[in-house]
C-alpha cells in the first residue's frame, strides 16, 4: 500500500547550462509542492501504514529550510554565490544543480535517511520511502525512485556538502539538519 503526504516551499534559484535561457540565466522563484509516497505491505496497531503526525517533525523541518531560500549549485560561478550569500538571509548550497530533478534526488536522500532513524513504537511494519515527487510547476515535476537518488551518474550527493545559512540553521528546532549534515552520503544499496 502507498499513502502520500504533500509538503510545500517558495524558492528561488538558476539551473545553469539547461536550454532555456529564462532558467539559466536568470534567477526565478516557483511556489514548490513535494510529495512524499511511503509504502508498506501491514499496517501498525491504528490500522494505518504510518502516522502522518510523524512528518511533522523532523521531515517537516527539513522542507522548511528550503522556504524563502536561493538555492545554488556549489559549483556556479563565486561571485555569483558570493552575491546570493551577501544579499540574502536564506540560502543552500547544493553539491548538484538546483534543478528539479536534482531537488527530488536531494529530499528523498535526505527523508530516506531521516525515516531510518525515526523510532517506531507502534507496530509499524517495513516502511519505506517509495518515492519523491518535486513540482516546479502545476504542470511539471520531478519524480525521484530509490534506484536514482543514489545514482553516480546524477551526481554524488553527500549530505555534509549541503551547505545551509545562518538564518536557516538558526530557525531549525529540531536537529534534523544538523544530524544529516553530520553523514557522509545519502544512498544506502537499493533493496
Amino acid at each position: 500500500m502507498l499513502i502520500r503526504k504533500l509538503f510545500s516551499f517558495e524558492g528561488a534559484h538558476v539551473v545553469r547550462n539547461c536550454t532555456s535561457q529564462r532558467c539559466a540565466r536568470s534567477i526565478h522563484g516557483h511556489s514548490y509542492k513535494v510529495e512524499i509516497f511511503l509504502e508498506c505491505h501491514q499496517l501498525d496497531r491504528g490500522q494505518m501504514v504510518y502516522d502522518f503526525g510523524l512528518l511533522k517533525g523532523d521531515v517537516r523541518e527539513l522542507i522548511d529550510a528550503f522556504d524563502h531560500t536561493l538555492v545554488f549549485w556549489q559549483e556556479d560561478d563565486a561571485d555569483y554565490i558570493e552575491q546570493c550569500k551577501q544579499h540574502s538571509l536564506r540560502w543552500i548550497g547544493l553539491p548538484v544543480s538546483p534543478s528539479a530533478e536534482q531537488l527530488s534526488r536531494v529530499f528523498f536522500g535526505l527523508i530516506d535517511t531521516l525515516l531510518q532513524q525515526t523510532e517506531m513504537h507502534n507496530g509499524e511494519g517495513n516502511v519505506v520511502l517509495q518515492s519523491v515527487i518535486v513540482h516546479e510547476t502545476a504542470t511539471g515535476y520531478a519524480q525521484c525512485f530509490r534506484e536514482d537518488a543514489g545514482n553516480p551518474q546524477m551526481g554524488l550527493i553527500v549530505p555534509s556538502a549541503i551547505t545551509y545559512s545562518h538564518q536557516i540553521i538558526n530557525e531549525a528546532s529540531g536537529g534534523a539538519l544538523t544530524r544529516l549534515s553530520a553523514l557522509p552520503s545519502l544512498s544506502r544499496e537499493a533493496t
